[in-house]
């Protein structure tokens, strides 16, 4: 199909060049014959010179059209080669610097026109250089315009609610009660989150974003996707396992009604760093996002550079029932503690529970005692002593 496209392109290029070098011919032919170069004015010598000029004028435009064609190919490819590393965001940036000095150049231009022979000469000078520099002024302060489109967007956001209208229940409108013009409705909009490769592989973020408690956009660079996608194409069974349930995850989040997963094609080079979790760490700094991860060191280290973070294994620990001292519960030791005489059993939700005196119940079901709890950065450890074995 697209050998045929090429073949159509270029019969209309020739089409198009033959027609352009027969009216070239006929202009030549009107000046030999205006200047008298021809020595014959009656006719039928008189149309020779149109036929001979369009002929030839004719022959060269189909024998140029092959050279134009490639030039135009390599311009193309070219053009695609240096724009691959540019995202759409520079892109857009360039086309309105190049607009703006566009208009600065003709506006410049306006007092050149006049000027006999170099006026339109300044002019198209004037575009050139203008033009130029309108695009590299924009694009080394891409930064400073997208965040002045954000400051307009948050500017928008802050507007009174005065005189906002409602919906009542029956479809219709009415007018917020005046008691309530007073209060202050803060207009703040979710904040952009940055998915991390272990927070997908992980899961919990879906059944999370399923219950609506989170909302808004979820960015997935495109180096968390190839990381991703790497991991589901791994020779290890059980990374691949991982790597595609992450996948699946992707799929399902993009089907809820709450969210909206982006996926960004800004890469770790444009970023100017080596590692994922150093481009996570950059990227949610360049967009003001947070960082939803399960990663303890990648946790640290974006808290340290000012990062906020959404720590799902710290949620799942703060919505862990909490058991106070003295209250009694029934769990399985299944092996022995670090300590002397220490058994280890774990509750329905994941937590450790520590049992003095419990090795020697290691494969029984006993009630314990919470005698204290110790809250770390990897979890709730629960510390109880014996009270009765259950049968």
């Amino acid at each position: 199909m697209a050998e045929g496209v090429t073949k159509v392109l270029v019969i209309l290029a020739r089409s198009i060049f033959v027609l352009l070098g027969g009216v070239v011919g006929y202009q030549v032919a009107l000046l030999v014959i205006a200047e008298e170069w021809w020595p014959w004015s009656t006719f039928p010598q008189i149309i020779v010179p149109y036929i001979l000029s369009i002929i030839v004028c004719s022959l060269i435009g189909y024998l140029v059209t092959p050279v134009f064609i490639r030039i135009l190919g390599f311009i193309g490819l070219s053009l695609e080669k240096n724009l691959e590393n540019l995202s759409w965001n520079d892109i857009s940036i360039a086309i309105f610097g190049l607009i703006a000095g566009l208009l600065v150049a003709n506006l410049v231009a306006l007092p050149f026109a006049n000027l006999p022979v170099i006026g339109s000469y300044i002019a198209i000078l004037l575009n050139i250089v203008l033009g130029y520099i309108g695009v590299r002024i924009f694009l080394k302060r891409k930064e400073e315009i997208l965040g002045m489109w954000s400051s307009i967007g948050e500017l928008k956001d802050r507007f009174s609610i005065r005189g906002r209208k409602i919906k009542d229940t029956k479809g219709g409108e009415s007018s917020i009660p005046a008691d309530l013009e007073t209060v202050e409705v803060p207009q703040i909009r979710s904040a952009v989150k940055v998915l991390d490769t272990s927070v997908i592989i992980d899961g919990r973020i879906l059944d999370i974003a399923s219950t609506g408690f989170v909302e808004g956009t979820f960015i997935l660079p495109r180096f968390v996707l190839t990381e991703l996608q790497s991991v589901a194409d791994s020779s290890d069974p059980t990374r691949r396992t991982k790597g595609r349930r992450g996948l699946d995850v992707i799929n399902e989040m993009q089907k809820l009604p709450y969210i909206t997963v982006q996926i960004v094609e800004t890469s770790l080079k444009e970023l100017g760093v080596d590692s994922v979790d150093e481009g996570l760490v950059a990227l949610a700094g360049a967009i003001s996002a947070k960082v939803v991860t399960t990663d303890y060191n990648l946790n640290k280290i974006a808290q340290i550079q000012g990062i906020d973070v959404l720590n799902v294994n710290e949620l799942a620990n703060a919505l862990k029932p909490m058991l106070l001292p003295g209250e009694a519960v029934t769990v399985d030791v299944i092996r022995e503690g670090k300590e002397p005489q220490q058994g280890v059993g774990y509750l329905d939700d994941g937590t450790m529970i520590v049992v003095e005196d419990g090795e020697k119940y290691i494969g029984k079901k006993i009630e314990v005692i919470v005698t204290s709890m110790l809250q770390t950065s990897a979890g709730r450890m629960v510390f109880g002593k014996i009270r009765k074995e259950v049968r």
